[in-house]
């Protein structure tokens, strides 16, 4: 007989876990990721263990193959997963680290059933899409419950109700409820349109999508009701009615000036109180959000703007600009602002404008950002943008491509290697400085390019007396300390003694000394290139220390 229930041993484990699964309704984009985050949140806050999965439904294995113009930003997990940007909304909001067991897609979840059966896991079994391949998600879910410890896992099924792509992370989420109907709870977030003709809320689209919900076999125990305004009682009484939720159970989420809100918006509604009366799950304690309170607060106050310019390639999708592809790095600069008591007013400046206008696209930044990037289109204009910072003293953090790009800009004006470059954007140039990593160039060959780079958490030691270590110096002891990596080319060793020569510092390097992982110029404001990613592991109760000292620098320069 095919696996198409839970099994009573694993009803008995699971019984004392609670689940709440959060989907979406009428459009993407409106914040199931920011929601599911921020319920975590609250729910933390009252003394609980909290822990989040998304599950995306699209084929790919993992996010790491995909446009991020498209897709939006790559998160990488400690343990090296490169998962959706929404997995760093939860570390951000949790302040705790998220695994990959904690993160699947379609294609994983396929290519693990069908791995099973090449290897007889199943026994000869005739394999089915239902029921094993709800059962392989239901089973993720109870792997990611295991290795975090949650007493309540929030589980954000990616897209919208109604669409083909989810109907089996939907399929799982019934199994689940049906079997545990006390231990699992379905929130939908959806958008309530107030059309400027008009100039009324209308709830006919959220209507729409709660049957579609229901016609999967799900009734949604709470309706997060996304909009411009705040949802008025009236609209709260009409979805009540026509979706079969209480009407205390329509929480109003209007558009908020930080999604650091979000929280304490949830909140005004006593979201958190809800969900665990929902469960028959005590109070443990009032609301400890006090830290989070005066973050929130820290970050409203009236204080000095500062100029901040990132200068990349993935903002234009069509005829809109955004920057989804650099999240992480925008929250990170948020967390430092806060910190250090000033406003920073983000400017979007396209590597390739700076190739073709020059320079004077850069002039009134206090600080500038070059952050990730892959091959050669807008390399030149960050090279531009480096000389630039280097020369007039303009505080400058390059963050992995960043620092690639710095070595290449003092190499070329510096060190006087006219025809430096990296070996990604000229496999020909005779002054390799930045080179492909061992072992890497066969995996190009053999086109292995997914899940193959160096990714996630890995040490670097800090070289003493450098502007690195005095940053990190403020916020820990530790000489050699961890931080998370997605690169495939490194910097070049046979420069690193010319190029110490002239003013450029390696400032932190590999435990053994073989990777270079920072660069500096010491008589320089700010003048710092990374390898790694910093911006990964900054959360707004822990602000990333070379964010705040850069952020600091640009001010006091203000």
């Amino acid at each position: 007989m095919a696996r198409t229930k839970i099994t009573k041993e694993k009803k008995k484990n699971a019984a004392s876990i609670k689940y709440i699964f959060v989907v979406g309704g009428v459009m993407s984009g409106v914040g199931k990721g920011v929601t599911t985050a921020s319920i975590g949140q609250i729910l933390q806050a009252r003394g609980y263990n909290v822990s989040a999965i998304k599950m995306d439904p699209y084929i790919n294995v993992d996010a790491g193959t995909m446009n991020p113009i498209e897709h939006g930003e790559v998160f990488v997990t400690e343990d090296a997963d490169e998962t959706d940007q929404d997995i760093g909304n939860y570390e951000r909001f949790l302040n705790k680290n998220i695994y990959r067991e904690n993160y699947m897609t379609t294609g994983r979840v396929y290519q693990t059933v069908i791995n099973r059966e090449r290897n007889l896991g199943y026994k000869g079994k005739c394999v089915q899409v239902v029921p094993h391949i709800p059962q392989e998600i239901r089973d993720r879910i109870e792997g990611a419950v295991s290795k975090t410890g949650a007493e309540i896992m929030i589980i954000e099924v990616g897209g919208t109700v109604g669409e083909y792509e989810n109907l089996l992370f939907l399929e799982a989420a019934r199994v689940m409820k049906l079997y545990n109907p006390k231990d699992v709870l379905f929130v939908m977030v959806s958008y309530l349109p107030i059309p400027s003709i008009i100039g009324e809320m209308k709830t006919k689209p959220t209507q729409h999508a709660v049957r579609n919900l229901q016609s999967a076999g799900i009734q949604p125990d709470f309706l997060i009701a996304r909009s411009e305004r705040p949802v008025d009682q009236a609209r709260k009484e009409k979805l009540s009615i026509n979706c079969n939720i209480p009407a205390e159970n329509v929480i109003s989420a209007p558009d908020a000036d930080s999604i650091y809100d979000i929280p304490l918006n949830f909140e005004k509604d006593h979201l958190s109180s809800r969900i665990l009366e929902k469960f028959g799950l005590p109070l443990r304690r009032r609301s400890d959000n006090g830290a989070w309170r005066k973050m929130v607060a820290a970050s409203k106050t009236k204080k000095p703007i500062i100029n901040i310019g990132i200068v990349g390639k993935y903002f234009a999708s069509g005829d809109f600009s955004f920057g989804d592809s650099y999240i992480s790095v925008i929250e990170a600069i948020k967390h430092a602002t806060a910190t250090v008591k000033c406003k920073a007013k983000i400017h979007w400046l396209s590597a390739e404008d700076v190739e073709k206008r020059g320079t004077v696209v850069l002039k009134n930044m206090d600080g500038i950002i070059v952050p990730q990037g892959w091959g050669e289109r807008g390399a030149e204009g960050k090279i531009k943008t480096i000389k630039y910072c280097r020369e007039n003293k303009v505080p400058y953090f390059g963050l992995c491509y960043g620092m690639q790009m710095a070595a290449i800009e003092f190499a070329r004006n510096v060190a006087g290697l006219k025809d430096a470059n990296s070996a990604e954007v000229d496999p020909k140039t005779t002054n390799p400085v930045i080179h492909i990593m061992p072992g890497q160039a066969q995996l190009i060959k053999e086109k292995g390019y997914g899940g193959t780079i160096r990714l996630g958490g890995w040490p670097c030691r800090i070289t003493p007396q450098t502007h690195l270590a005095k940053a990190y110096e403020k916020f820990t002891s530790k000489k050699t300390i961890s931080e998370r990596h997605r690169h495939r080319y490194e910097f070049n060793n046979i420069y690193r003694d010319k190029f110490a020569e002239l003013g450029l510092t390696v400032a932190g390097t590999s435990p053994d000394g073989e990777i270079v992982e920072a660069i500096e110029i010491t008589n320089h404001p700010f003048f710092i290139g990374v390898q790694f990613h910093p911006e990964y592991i900054s959360r707004p109760l822990a602000p990333h220390p070379l964010f705040v000292e850069f952020i600091k620098v640009c001010k006091n320069l203000n």
